[in-house]
Formats: C-alpha cells, sequence, structure tokens
C-alpha cells in the first residue's frame, strides 16, 4: 500500500471559526478537508504547509503551532498527516476546491468529512 505524507492548516480566525474547504477533483470529491497537501522531498512540514496553502488558496498563513499527527488507512493508500494551527495573512482564493466554509466549533458535523480530517477534528483542542 502507499504510503504518503501531508501536512493540513487547521486555520482559524478571531471569531472561534475553523475554515475548511470542499474537495474539487478526485476519489474524495465532495468531502470537506483542511487544506494542505503532500510534503515535498527535502521540504521541512512548514515550507510545504506554505506552500500548498498558497497553491490551493492564493493565500499566505503565519503558522502558530504544532497540533496532532493523524494516521490513517484509506483503501488506496496509508497517510501520515502533520497538522498545524494557523491563521490567515491575508484573503483566499479557491484554486483546486469547489467551496469554502468558516464552521464555528458547533457546526463541525455539518459537512461529510473526509474520515482523517474527522479524526483530527475530534482529536485536537484547538
Amino acid at each position: 500500500m502507499n504510503h504518503i505524507h501531508v501536512v493540513a492548516a487547521v486555520i482559524h480566525d478571531n471569531k472561534d471559526r475553523i475554515f475548511v474547504t470542499q474537495r474539487g477533483y478526485g476519489d474524495m470529491k465532495g468531502k470537506w478537508e483542511f487544506p494542505g497537501g503532500k510534503i515535498e522531498p527535502d521540504e521541512t512540514h512548514e515550507e510545504a504547509l506554505k506552500r500548498e496553502i498558497r497553491e490551493e488558496l492564493a493565500a499566505e498563513i503565519t503558522i502558530e503551532r504544532y497540533l496532532e499527527k493523524i494516521e490513517w488507512d484509506y483503501p488506496k493508500f496509508r497517510m501520515t498527516m502533520y497538522c498545524y494551527l494557523c491563521h490567515l495573512d491575508s484573503g483566499y482564493t479557491l484554486k483546486e476546491h469547489s467551496a469554502a466554509r468558516w464552521l464555528k466549533r458547533n457546526e463541525r458535523f455539518t459537512v461529510d468529512w473526509l474520515l482523517a480530517d474527522r479524526t483530527l477534528f475530534l482529536k485536537a483542542m484547538f
């Protein structure tokens, strides 16, 4: 089974909301996730996360702290996801996702999460 290593940005704002995106492509199209993506060779987690956010959202972020590592087995691959608490430094434009939402904590189950991202939401205190 293919094993991929990814980073995810748990972007929050000063209204106690988190930013989530809906996949616009692939086998998991329509599912909701924290933005991020694959770590390239010779990239630190932080470099990968900032690059992915630029590519996916045309945005800049500040990484505040490391949150959690999530291991998940999907049917076609194993994933290790390194998750960071962040905030946006700029506006954003969706480049790869079909939608985005700011969710309050009590709205966290109003979207159809990717399973690893849902696990992060359940485990992490942010």
